[in-house]
Formats: structure tokens, sequence, C-alpha cells
């Protein structure tokens, strides 16, 4: 199976999608988190930019490590 192919299994997007979740919401209390407990709102692009991104590294090192057949 191809590098695109195991991207686009629905396996490896609600894996990318678990991790986000987690990866996001930690980086998003630590990088922002006094300005939310002190009751201002971040630059609005960064949260979910925070979150696109560990989505998208958990995407990629699960379809490349598949893919590669190991």
């Amino acid at each position: 199976m191809g590098f695109w192919d195991v991207f686009r299994l629905k396996a490896t997007q609600q894996r990318a999608l678990r991790v986000a979740v987690i990866v996001g919401t930690i980086l998003t209390l630590i990088n922002q988190g006094d300005l939310i407990l002190a009751g201002s709102v971040p630059e609005i692009w960064k949260i979910p930019l925070t979150y696109f991104v560990p989505y998208c590294v958990s995407s990629y090192s699960s379809a490349a490590m598949l893919s590669s057949g190991r």
C-alpha cells in the first residue's frame, strides 16, 4: 500500500485526531494558558494551528511508517 493510501485510511485519521486532541490541548495550555486563565482571549488563529500541527505530524508519521512496510 502506498503512502497516500495509508494516509487516507480511517484508522490513520482517527489516530491522528486522538493525538491532535491530546497534544493540542497540552500545547494550548502551555502556550496560551496564562491568557486563558487571566480571562483574555488569545489570538484566535493560534489555537486551531496548535491542533492542526500535531494532526499533520501524526498522520504523516503513521503513513510513512506503514507504507514503508516496517
